[in-house]
């Protein structure tokens, strides 16, 4: 900036503004004010030219007078007037003018974009910024359509000094901000993207913020960014803070460049190329090990530049979801940070701790610091961090772990504040539905709540509670029981009351049979809530009573009395007063067997996504999207053996859902299917089912276990053959062969992209469970056109015909709409052991025809089922597995960094269990597991041996089936 002379102060404005400050009352200051409008009302009207410093001075009062609140209505062309002057105090007061009075629909705004145009194009770089900043500071749309595409022609020009690139990238991202579409795609991406390599930090900041908003809207066109921006922020990463000694921080260099790249590199997807990876994870194990490094510096400033890098990095790693090892050391890190000193710490560490709880990697590592979560619940004394520190909880939760986290928070709900109370009502009846072994555990969860937090418990929670009991035979006992001794406190809440009514009304007569829980007691005890109750729970009563008469006709004549009461009859609420008098008729001139036949028991419902579910979604998107995941769950422990198991055909017309689908004993008319949101917001109402040219017969397992997420696949639902034929005779632009890169990724993960390009985007969401596996494929148009002529079909190798059976659900729309996702089914059964993936055929015009094959990641090892056993057991099978033919053994060097935490979790991935003091060398991993195909059972036995000092690993895998031990090593060892 140029600098300003003494004879550039402004005396008079000097003297006005200390005149305004000595004004003893507000009507003094309206006087001075309205004294001044004159004189320079009179000035700027008054035959006599001003000059340049006087029109600035009476221009500079009037802003002062407009900032102090009064309205300003003439002096803006004046303000006009001295842009054309070529002095810099002149020029710039004129565009502090414009910036704050003129609006965008001023008649000026013309004349003010001219003026703007020849200061643009001036060589004074000085004129340049001003006007830049005046472009950004109104950020109009005609600013945009004017200037859009000329700014970047300063921002690549070589003959631009650097501060105006600066202020050029920050005007253009004002604009972009306004007006999206006002830079032409294409025209200066790549000249844009290689900002990044400018030698000016100031430039490469500016950028990088630029290049992120461009890269959100046109992620393909900016997709070169991500090696350049990699390799900057490699740079910055490996230099000291003498190296950058301009752009450091308290001795962290240049952090708010880093913050930014690092979210620029959250735009895309993990870099496929090696090198590019590998730099970015090198740089992302950098940040962490520095994080463990003593502070250079005590100050706040410090830790709060290191940690803003860090926790923008973490976001990166989770982002990605490749690295096991990243992951778990991420979790680690964000661990210590549970108990700092520093609230803020404390909840970011917790916020980004949900995130890491819904990968597969960092699930179990999460759940390592439940201890420490819990203590933060009950101790921690801002409300804000209690939030996170129950949404982690949730989180975190799987079978494992339901119960004891549900318990502490309900311990917790009595004493949480009323901020957050009906959200954590929600989240406890989610836990306890989804996660529930035993159904008397989850009706005692419910009421335990009903009780607990009553007034925060919405309707859905306690009609979810009323459903699934309907639809569970052996949990319609114990409801009524429990729901009977809840209701015999002195104080009772409303809801409770709503439950006990509905449940007593229909499965009363079950405890009937104890004197202490009579039809006649039943029946008192509800009746002596009835005047404490709202109008709503009073009509349900009333239905309850006349439930009654049907289940035990012996208090017909107690119910009747209520009915025929003034009270009732005679009610000012006209429901009450109808319901009481169609009752009472009802009961009256009805025979017993019209009553029974009007009054039976409730069906089963029809099942939906959860209620509960879809409200928490609704009242807080963010935390639910982070805390739904899809685990591989282990089958209940108290599951009987003689439970029926799920089957695979098509149930009949009056078959009700299984409201969890937890395999527990229920009759076989209401056995089928429970998939809460594993796919979405998908209906579970219809779901695939297996094609019928599978055998559906009594060789199917008799103890098959299910976990919630993955249910049998019987389900309603209109299916055809696995394959769809058609034309493919025309030209293709692009036939891709299928290959094993992308399915690797899915070696150890169940989730994930399958494939992108600039046009789609398949991703892959898949279950398992013992010899049946179910497939989400998710068909995504990243184009604002239509894919037309969209058709998908899946065929077997030659080599694994007759080793799995496919069966696809409904054929995918023809037709995909621009931005919007289409997704399909596919129910997969394993009949034997198989080396070669089914291959996927997607093809679809875009211009032209368009054809991509792919292999199917449905791999061997996804059914594999883990199994547990001591040293003793181990070592007896694995010497029983001695022959040379049932034994692969593969040596190799490791392709990945050889770290405990990873390797364990990778295994697990795998499938297998990982069993610990076996081998006599802690080092080394033992694990087992059983391939759980239709026609057989293959246990398998793998010993891993890690030796750091050559960087090698020796994998010896020994199985009953030599085919399947060489399959499942040659899957297995590229991972390591």
């Amino acid at each position: 900036m140029p600098a300003v002379s003494r004879g550039d102060g402004m005396r008079g404005l000097s003297v006005f503004i200390a005149d305004i400050r000595n004004c003893k009352s507000k009507e003094a200051e309206s006087k001075r004010i309205n004294k001044e409008l004159a004189n320079i009302r009179s000035k700027f009207k008054g035959d006599k030219t001003i000059d340049g410093y006087s029109k600035k001075k009476y221009v500079c009062k009037l802003l002062f007078i407009f900032l102090l609140g009064h309205d300003i209505d003439f002096g803006h062309m004046e303000a006009v007037n001295l842009l054309s002057s070529n002095k810099y105090t002149e020029k710039q007061i004129g565009y502090l003018f414009i910036s704050v009075l003129v609006s965008s629909n001023s008649d000026l705004i013309k004349l003010i974009i001219q003026n703007i145009k020849n200061d643009i194009s001036s060589p004074n770089p000085i004129h340049v910024n001003l006007a830049l900043h005046c472009i950004a500071n109104i950020g109009s749309p005609e600013m945009a359509e004017a200037f859009a595409p000329e700014i970047p022609k300063l921002l690549v020009s070589p003959d631009t000094i650097n501060i105006v690139k600066q202020s050029a990238a920050l005007c253009l991202l004002r604009l972009l901000r306004t007006a999206p579409n006002c830079l032409a795609p294409g025209e200066w991406s790549s000249r844009v993207i290689h900002l990044l390599n400018d030698q000016h930090m100031g430039v490469v900041t500016a950028a990088t913020s630029l290049i992120h908003s461009l890269a959100q809207l046109n992620p393909d066109e900016y997709r070169g960014c991500v090696s350049l921006a990699v390799s900057r922020f490699s740079r910055i990463v490996t230099s000291t803070y003498t190296d950058l000694q301009d752009y450091t921080y308290y001795f962290v260099p240049a952090p708010w460049l880093s913050v930014k790249l690092l979210r620029l590199l959250q735009c895309y997807p993990v870099p496929q190329e090696p090198a590019i990876k590998g730099r970015l994870v090198e740089c992302l194990d950098v940040i962490l090990n520095k994080c463990m490094e003593p502070p250079k510096s005590k100050k706040v400033q410090h830790s709060n530049a290191k940690n803003a890098v860090l926790f923008e990095a973490i976001s990166l790693i989770i982002h990605m979801d490749s690295d096991p090892n990243l992951l778990v050391r991420a979790c680690n890190q964000l661990g210590s940070f549970l108990q700092h000193r520093e609230t803020n710490l404390r909840y970011l560490a917790l916020e980004s701790m949900c995130m890491l709880a819904g990968s597969e990697f960092s699930a179990e590592a999460v759940k390592k610091h439940r201890e420490t979560v819990i203590n933060a619940l009950k101790t921690e004394r801002d409300v804000s961090v209690r939030q996170r520190a129950v949404d982690l909880l949730y989180a975190m939760c799987d079978k494992t772990n339901s119960e004891e986290i549900v318990a502490e928070m309900l311990a917790y709900l009595e004493l949480a504040d009323y901020a957050i109370r009906e959200e954590m009502v929600l989240k406890v009846a989610i836990l306890a539905e989804k996660y529930a072994s035993d159904y008397r555990w989850y009706v005692d969860t419910i009421l335990q709540l009903i009780k607990v937090a009553g007034d925060y418990v919405s309707e859905e929670v306690w009609h979810r509670v009323i459903q699934i009991v309907i639809n569970r035979d052996d949990a319609q006992g114990y409801a009524a029981k429990t729901v009977f001794e809840n209701l015999q406190a002195p104080a009772c809440h409303e809801n409770m009351v709503k439950v006990g009514g509905y449940i007593l009304g229909e499965f009363g007569n079950l405890i009937a049979g104890d004197p202490r829980s009579s039809p006649l007691v039943q029946f008192d005890l509800l009746h002596s809530k009835f005047h404490l109750c709202t109008p709503s729970t009073r009509a349900l009563l009333l239905s309850a009573y006349i439930k009654f008469i049907n289940l035990f006709p012996e208090i017909k004549k107690n119910i009747q009395d209520v009915l025929n009461n003034n009270n009732q009859l005679r009610n000012a609420d006209v429901e009450l007063q109808q319901r009481a008098l169609e009752y009472l008729k009802l009961s009256s001139i009805a025979s017993q067997d019209v009553l029974a036949t009007v009054l039976e028991e409730m069906p089963p419902f029809p099942e939906r996504e959860s209620s509960i579910l879809a409200k928490l979604k609704k009242k807080k998107p963010s935390s639910a999207s982070v805390i739904e995941k899809e685990k591989k769950e282990d089958s209940p422990s108290n599951t009987k053996a003689a439970s029926p198991p799920p089957q695979v055909s098509v149930p009949k017309q009056n078959e009700a859902v299984d409201l969890l689908g937890l395999g527990s004993p229920a009759p076989a008319e209401k056995q089928s299917s429970f998939l809460v949101d594993v796919f979405g917001n998908q209906a579970a109402t219809e779901p695939p089912v297996l094609d019928t040219n599978i055998p559906n017969d009594d060789s199917l397992p008799q103890d098959l276990p299910f976990s919630d997420d993955c249910q049998a696949l019987a389900m309603d639902g209109d299916f055809e053959q696995a394959t769809y034929p058609f034309d493919s005779s025309g030209m293709c632009d692009e036939t891709m062969s299928p290959d094993d890169t992308s399915v690797d990724l899915f070696i150890c993960k169940h989730n994930g992209v399958l494939f992108e390009n600039d046009v789609i985007q398949i991703g892959v969401k898949s279950e398992y469970r013992e010899h049946l596996g179910r497939v989400g494929l998710f068909y995504g148009n990243k184009t604002p056109s239509q894919l037309l002529d969209f058709r998908t079909s899946i065929s077997l190798p030659s080599e694994t015909e007759g080793k799995i059976n496919i069966a696809v659900g409904k054929e995918a729309p023809s037709i995909v709409e621009g931005g919007a996702q289409v997704q399909q089914m596919v129910n997969i059964e394993c009949l034997s052991d198989f080396a070669e993936c089914p291959i996927i055929t997607i093809s679809y015009q875009s211009g032209s025809q368009q054809t991509i094959r792919l292999k199917l990641p449905v791999l061997l090892n996804k059914f594999f089922q883990p199994a547990e056993m001591d040293s003793q057991v181990f070592f007896a099978r694995w010497k029983a597995l001695g022959k040379p033919e049932q034994e692969c053994q593969k040596i190799f060097p490791a392709s990945h960094p050889m770290d405990s935490e990873s390797s364990k979790a990778k295994i697990l991935g795998f499938g297998m269990s990982v069993l610990p003091n076996i081998d006599p060398n802690p080092g080394n991993f033992v694990s087992a597991g059983v391939l759980k195909l239709k026609t057989a059972q293959i246990g398998c036995l793998l010993r891993l041996e890690p030796n750091k000092q050559s960087n090698m690993y020796r994998m010896t895998l020994r199985s009953s089936n030599e085919n399947a031990a060489k399959s499942l090593v040659a899957l297995l060892f590229e991972q390591f």
